[in-house]
Order: C-alpha cells, then sequence, then structure tokens
C-alpha cells in the first residue's frame, strides 16, 4: 500500500530534520481517498500545526530587523543578529523559520497531490486552503532569503520551488536549486489564485478564506510595484484590483478607534477586521512558555514574560508627532489610538510612595572604544525636576538646567545642555529602567482573551489591505483615491488627524509614515522599507550600531541560508551573497 508521508520527507533535506520514514502524522492514501472528509480534517489540523512553530521566527524577522523596536542589551540569543544585521548561516531560529515553512508547503503540497477536485465543496476548500498556506509560505520566505522584487528579479535568487514529496523518495529524492524570485513570486501567485478559485466557505479568521487568499495577492502585488520613484503599473493595478475585491466583500470592517485599541485582546475569529490569523490557544502553552512566546520579549505581564524588548525612540516619536501621548496614571491621554499598544512601567520612589517627576529626553555623546574608534550613541536620560513658581529646572549629575517651554499643557520643553546642543523631551514620571533603558512595553502581541502573554499571529487584516490600495494608487498617480484610504486609516486613530493633501511630493513619506504607526509589531516593517528602495535607518537609544544605515541594496537585506540545509540538501543549494 503506498503511504503518503504527509510530516513530509522532503522536509528532512530541504529543512534537515531528522525524521523517520514513516513518521507520526503520515496517513495511508486509501485511508484517505476512501473516507476525505473524515481525514482530511486531521491533515488539515497538522498543516495549520506548522504554522505555529513557523509564526514566532517569522515575527522575529520582520519585526526585529526594522525600527518600531529596541532590546536593553546585546543578547547571546539567534534572535540578536536580526537586530544588529551582523548575519550569519548558523542561525537556530533562521533554521526553524525555513525548516516549519517547508514542512507546511510539503504537507500541503501532499494533500494537493492526493486529494482530487470536485469532490465536494468542502474538500475544494480544504484544498484551496493548501494552496493559499503553500503561495503563503513561498512569498514569505522569497521575501526573506530573496532580494526586494525591483531589483533584477529576474536573476536573483528566490527559495527551492518543492511541491510534494517524490513517489520514489529513495531513488528520486534530488531537489532543485533556489529558483530565482520572479519565478517564486510567480508559484505564490498561482498557489493563491488557485486558493482564491476554490474557497467558497466561511470558517472565520483562523481559517483561510477566499478573501484571504485576495489580500495576500494584494500585498504580493504591491511588493512587485516597485519603488515610488520606479514604480511598476501593471502591478501596482493588480493589488488595488485584490485589495478591490477584499473591501467590497462586505465580511470585514474597521474597528472603532475604541475597539481598535483593545485589538490584541480580541480572539482573531471574533474580530471583524481580522482576515486570517494563525490560532493559538493557552493550552498549547504550560508553566513558564508564555515567556518564550512574541508577547514575552516584549513585556512582563502579571510575572509572565521577559520584558527585555521596548518601543523605539524612533516609534514613540512618530505617536507623538500629532500631539502627546501621555501614558502617566491620572493623566491618561492617548492621542494617537497606536499608543494603546504601549504600557510604560512607571515606578514610584521607595521611601514616598510617590511618583517621580523627570525630564526624559534623548542626548547625543561621542566616545572611543578600546581601539581608539569613534562611537556616536544617543541616550535615554531621566532627569529629576524642581518647580519654583513657574520656573521649572532639572539635574543631570551635578548640572542643573533650566527648562523652556515648547509645549507647556502637553508638558514639552527644550533643554539646552552642556554638549552645546538642544534637545527636546517631555515631563513625566519615571520610567523602570532596565539596562538604561526606559521599559515602554509593547502589548500588541499580548493579552488576547485577557490571558497575559497569549497571542495569535495577524497574517492579513482590513487596515493593511486600505493601505494597500493607498499605496498602489499613490504609485498609479491616483493621489485622490489613494488620500481617501490612507485618511480612513489614520482618522480612525487620530481625531481631526487628516492629511490636507498628498502629492508626488509626499506620498512616499505620508503613507509610509501610516504603515509604519499601523502594521508596527506585526512583522512587516523591514520588508516594507526594502521594497520600496529605502535605507533602514536607526539612530536611537540602543545597543545596535546606531549610525549604520541599512541600504536596501546592502546583502544584508536578505538572511542567509541555513548552513545545515545546505548541508542535508540532496542537490545544490546556493547560498546568498557574503558581500556586496
Amino acid at each position: 500500500m503506498k503511504r503518503i508521508i504527509f510530516s513530509i520527507l522532503i522536509a528532512s533535506a530541504v529543512a534537515s530534520c531528522n525524521i523517520d520514514r514513516n513518521p507520526y502524522g503520515s496517513m495511508d492514501s486509501d485511508l484517505v481517498t476512501q473516507n476525505p472528509e473524515g481525514n482530511l480534517g486531521a491533515l488539515m489540523n497538522g498543516t495549520y500545526g506548522q504554522l505555529k512553530a513557523w509564526s514566532d521566527p517569522m515575527h522575529r524577522l520582520g519585526e526585529y530587523a526594522g525600527d518600531n523596536m529596541m532590546i536593553r542589551g546585546a543578547s547571546t540569543d539567534a534572535f540578536f543578529e536580526f537586530i544588529s544585521y551582523e548575519r550569519t548561516p548558523n542561525n537556530g531560529r533562521l533554521q526553524t523559520f525555513w525548516d516549519a515553512g517547508y514542512k507546511a508547503v510539503a504537507q500541503a503540497s501532499n494533500i494537493i497531490k492526493l486529494v482530487k477536485e470536485g469532490q465536494s465543496v468542502e474538500i475544494d476548500n480544504q484544498l484551496g486552503e493548501c494552496y493559499y498556506i503553500r503561495g503563503m509560505m513561498y512569498f514569505y520566505l522569497c521575501r526573506a532569503f530573496g532580494k526586494p522584487y525591483y531589483q533584477n528579479p529576474e536573476t536573483n535568487l528566490g527559495v527551492p520551488i518543492v511541491n510534494g514529496t517524490p513517489d520514489d523518495v529513495i531513488n528520486d529524492l534530488n531537489l532543485p536549486d533556489r529558483s530565482t524570485v520572479k519565478q517564486t513570486y510567480e508559484q505564490a501567485i498561482s498557489d493563491l489564485k488557485k486558493a482564491e478559485s476554490l474557497m467558497t466557505m466561511d470558517k472565520k479568521a483562523v481559517f483561510a478564506s477566499k478573501e484571504a487568499a485576495q489580500a495576500m495577492l494584494s500585498r504580493v502585488y504591491l511588493y512587485m510595484s516597485g519603488t515610488y520613484k520606479k514604480p511598476n503599473a501593471e502591478y501596482a493595478r493588480l493589488s488595488v484590483e485584490y485589495a478591490d475585491k477584499v473591501i467590497n466583500s462586505g465580511k470585514y470592517i474597521l474597528l472603532s478607534r475604541d475597539q481598535f485599541m483593545k485589538y490584541n485582546t480580541f480572539r482573531p475569529e471574533d474580530n471583524k477586521e481580522t482576515i486570517f490569523a494563525i490560532k493559538r490557544v493557552a493550552s498549547e502553552f504550560s508553566g513558564s512558555d508564555h515567556y518564550y512566546g512574541i508577547g514575552g520579549m516584549y513585556s512582563n505581564i502579571g510575572g509572565m514574560g521577559w520584558g527585555e524588548m521596548y518601543a523605539s525612540a524612533k516609534y514613540i516619536s512618530l505617536l507623538n508627532e500629532t500631539g502627546r501621548n501621555d501614558w502617566r496614571p491620572g493623566h491618561l491621554n492617548i492621542v494617537d489610538a497606536r499608543a494603546a499598544f504601549i504600557e510604560p512601567t512607571y515606578s514610584k520612589d521607595q521611601n514616598s510612595g510617590n511618583y517621580t517627576e523627570v525630564f526624559r529626553f534623548i542626548k547625543y555623546e561621542e566616545t572611543r572604544d578600546k581601539q581608539g574608534n569613534l562611537v556616536r550613541a544617543n541616550k535615554y536620560v531621566q532627569a529629576p525636576i524642581t518647580r519654583t513658581g513657574n520656573i521649572i529646572t532639572c539635574k543631570d549629575g551635578i548640572e542643573t538646567y533650566t527648562l523652556t517651554p515648547k509645549n507647556a499643557q502637553e508638558g514639552s520643553y527644550t533643554i539646552s545642555y552642556k554638549d552645546g546642543k538642544t534637545y527636546d523631551g517631555y515631563i513625566d514620571y519615571f520610567i523602570t529602567l532596565n539596562g538604561g533603558h526606559p521599559q515602554f512595553y509593547i502589548v500588541k502581541c499580548s493579552r488576547e482573551g485577557e490571558d497575559s502573554q497569549l497571542h495569535s499571529p495577524v497574517i492579513s487584516r482590513l487596515g493593511e489591505v486600505y493601505l494597500n490600495r493607498a499605496e498602489a494608487n499613490a504609485k498609479l498617480g491616483n493621489y485622490g483615491a489613494a488620500l481617501t484610504d490612507l485618511n480612513l486609516i489614520r482618522t480612525r486613530s487620530i481625531v481631526n488627524g487628516a492629511y490636507q493633501n498628498l502629492d508626488a511630493s509626499n506620498a512616499n513619506k505620508l503613507i509610509d509614515r501610516e504603515r509604519q504607526l499601523e502594521l508596527a509589531y506585526q512583522a512587516e516593517r523591514s520588508y516594507d522599507v526594502f521594497r520600496n528602495g529605502e535605507e533602514l535607518v536607526r539612530e536611537y537609544p540602543g545597543p545596535h550600531n546606531q549610525y549604520r544605515n541599512i541600504p536596501a541594496t546592502d546583502y544584508r537585506v536578505t538572511y542567509f541560508i541555513p548552513q545545515t540545509a545546505i548541508n542535508s540538501y540532496p542537490g545544490v543549494l546556493t547560498q546568498n551573497p557574503t558581500s556586496n
């Protein structure tokens, strides 16, 4: 009897895992074909299960390499390479991303290979879900390991296209080298279009759907739409077309401002804005396991989580552009709804039991390392203040400074510092320091169902689709339509915050700003920067090299193929360049 290895033998080659020929989870093809509806459910659960292991490193690759967060200090964990851009091919988290991604590709492919279309609406829908998962995986793998699409996609390498287990896994396991970026995108698009055609059932946002495929196609075509300086009109139009399909389906709504500020607490199946999310449940975690989830690095809630990564000063500054977001107890004033996902850890003085008022600002320093090299850095200062009538002073070290009002109502002041520079800052309460950095906790990946660190990673939601359409329309020169969509998202978060005009001179800046604010901590930021040909600038406190900008053409924009995958691959698997 022929056996179909659903855990996937290709995973043992592509993902370099040591598994048995017939691992747990394999199933006789006769059993599946005799009772497809009874067995496909279990097989589909296994396919979705691969996404859970994949989603953790997927988030870290996309988010840690951006400019929305900072870490308290250097770390020996493999994820620090994503932050520092000190790339190596021997990275365990990178390996997990590769392994789990190709296991999902392989398991979906084997179901597609085994089960015929047209048996029932339910079976066709499940096949469509497999096509969606496979297409999504190829896109995510290619954007991590392949260069941005606008850079010679016909010759730059994407990832291997390996759709299923060979019939003879003993004698016919010779896999192809990496396809080009263009070919990989074509495979992803083909799968997603097939998924769109097969899925007709509405099974809520924790399962793939026609609209999930359309939302992903809108994003894929946006990635292919070139830069603002050199847009590709054909792909921009297709991005608009697929965004239209999702928006016009009427199945999703933008949450109200108040509801959006609690987005992270809703289960994805109950959230009317979520199109597709990878469902996690509390029973999957035991004891301190939540420490190791995505949210556990961003915060400590109820004693659960490491709380070692915080919102970057750059992101905090973006949130405050239209008015100060005041998180202080007793002074709470959220101007930008997205600031609701940030929670500073204010601490009281142990002696008085009161909060200590400080002037918080960021100063610039130049020092020399042991080799005599100039090191430039930005550092937080929380200087205690004293009020004497209308005069406010602060003390940093032995120096006392008089603050100059900038917007006294908001607590915004400037300081003429001893280094000759003038810095802006806010009067605030003292925030607990970790590694010298105020803990601006991020909770967007926490508190689902009010469980401290439970989080179901969001893959697509309606807010992103509107932003996709805005960007694609701007690249087509349809600035009026782009402005309408952009302001729909912006005014949801900022009352009376609408942009007044959008044209070729500011479209890039305004749309990029809104995408950064809206999609922060959803693993999109670094890819958004590079696909539009921009530089990543991270001139804010943190242990990263603050003055080493990363251009979109830098070899470090792409991750290395894991060396263990190359070593075990049955065929040639070409590594990414190690220099420009």
